[in-house]
């Protein structure tokens, strides 16, 4: 047995791991910028929120630059 031969069941471990992390992240972030987006009527930004999967970031970006209304 050589090194290689333990490191892939580590890796499929930590795989397993993230992956549900990342998922349960951006449908939390995804979920608050939805909101806000249909909220402040911003149609264009729904949409793009409704497609994109980006792990977060494009919600975390709408929700902190864009998603305050104007006075």
């Amino acid at each position: 047995m050589g090194l290689l031969d333990w490191g892939l069941p580590i890796m499929a471990g930590i795989f397993w791991f993230i992956i549900p992390l990342v998922v349960v992240w951006s449908m939390a972030w995804k979920g608050i910028a939805l909101w806000r987006a249909a909220q402040n009527g911003h149609l264009g930004w729904f949409i793009a929120l409704f497609v994109l999967n980006t792990a977060g970031i494009l919600p975390i970006i709408y929700i902190l630059a864009f998603s305050q209304k104007r006075g």
